[in-house]
């Protein structure tokens, strides 16, 4: 029998029209730039099918090469500009919602989280990407 795992939420503030912010999270010429936790790591490659049934990969690695791997999944519900669901290769769900109002966009993340690592972990793990992509999308 297997247990539910934990939710994990995330969430920014991005200082861009919901637009700009929509397509600098799935655009895979911006995913290279943004998508990683800290400065030794990085995101040489990044593909999408942004639609119900698509999907994504990015391939995640140590600047040092020391260690890599490949992060992946399937888009289940994609309403533009406003929601995003997928299922990750290993089966956990993923949700974001983009909120705008006059001041930018309210990015909300939440995913089930893995049962290797503390959630404590991975929630910083998660929110210093989201943070790393607040940063890239506000400064271009």
């Amino acid at each position: 029998m297997s247990t539910p795992s934990t939710q994990v939420t995330i969430s920014a503030h991005v200082n861009a029209p919901v637009e700009k912010t929509w397509d600098y999270f799935f655009n895979p010429v911006h995913i290279v730039k943004w998508n990683a936790a800290s400065d030794d790591w990085h995101t040489p490659s990044a593909s999408g099918d942004l639609r119900p049934g698509g999907r994504f990969t990015s391939r995640m690695e140590a600047k040092d090469g020391s260690m890599g791997f490949d992060f992946g999944g399937t888009y289940d519900e994609v309403v533009a500009n406003e929601f995003v669901s997928y299922t990750m290769d290993d089966g956990r769900k993923v949700s974001i919602s983009f909120t705008a109002d006059d001041n930018g966009t309210d990015i909300v993340e939440k995913f089930d989280a893995e049962e290797t690592n503390p959630v404590e972990m991975q929630q910083a793990g998660w929110q210093a990407i989201l943070d790393s992509f607040k940063t890239y999308t506000e400064n271009n």
